[in-house]
């Protein structure tokens, strides 16, 4: 990928801001399967978060150790207990209180999983009265939808495991996801469907621990500088094609 030179320099100060003693701490969420898509020989994550962590570290000249957490919730509440440098995680405005994010460099759609004979047939149906929908809290789209939602009943629970359990068992009315996920979950139930289109696209992003510092602004803007970059010059575009993992998509700008 030759797009250094536009990234401009990088300075000693938020240099080491960034990347404390040399190294760069990258976490990362596991439970996202098509950013992290695989494991190394090591049992490590593989994946376009990984690489896009790696490829962080090569421009800046660091080290690169990858902090695994099994749900982004877990990952954004670390931000203030210096358990990573960089996060690979959704920009979502309550993460962005406490997290600084660049733009999205991947978009994953987030759509809804309906039962066998259920009535609702678009997006737009789902919020009504009576609706109940599963939803893994403090993922992307569950913080979305605790913003948008306002007829129907959001039914929280820790891991995706639960929330595809609570949908099932309880028989609720929708069930929401990223789609590729759901396509999994529909398999498991006869009869349900995936409804077209998408109620929000994931902006997955790298985020900071937000400071009112130089350093963390002008650290911000380089990294800004690298994923605008990453984008167009087609690296985020084979990373997709590299890992297969074709329900991703390069973000706009």
């Amino acid at each position: 990928m030759q797009f250094d030179d536009a990234l401009g320099p990088v300075s000693p100060a938020w240099r080491e801001r960034l990347a404390p003693g040399g190294t760069l701490r990258a976490g990362i969420n596991l439970s996202n399967f098509l950013l992290v898509s695989a494991r190394t020989d090591d049992g490590g994550p593989a994946g376009v978060s990984p690489d896009m962590a790696r490829a962080i570290a090569d421009r800046l000249g660091v080290g690169l150790r990858l902090v695994p957490y099994a749900s982004p919730a877990l990952l954004a509440d670390a931000a203030q207990r210096d358990e990573w440098d960089i996060g690979l995680i959704g920009a979502e405005p309550q993460r962005a209180e406490t997290i600084a994010f660049t733009p999205a460099y991947v978009e994953i759609e987030a759509t809804y999983l309906v039962p066998a004979g259920s009535a609702l047939t678009k997006i737009a149906e789902v919020d009504a009265p009576g609706v109940r929908i599963a939803v893994t809290a403090k993922t992307a789209y569950g913080l979305w939808l605790d913003r948008n939602i306002h007829r129907a009943e959001l039914v929280r629970t820790a891991t995706m495991d639960e929330t595809f359990a609570d949908f099932r068992d309880r028989g609720l009315e929708a069930l929401a996801g990223l789609r590729a996920g759901l396509v999994p979950d529909a398999a498991r139930l006869q009869g349900s469907r995936i409804l077209d289109g998408r109620f929000m696209a994931v902006q997955q992003a790298i985020g900071i621990v937000r400071k009112d510092d130089a350093e963390t602004q002008e650290a911000v803007a380089w990294l800004t500088r690298f994923v605008e970059r990453a984008r167009t010059t087609g690296f985020v575009g084979d990373l997709i094609r590299k890992h297969a993992v074709p329900d991703l998509r390069v973000a706009e700008g």
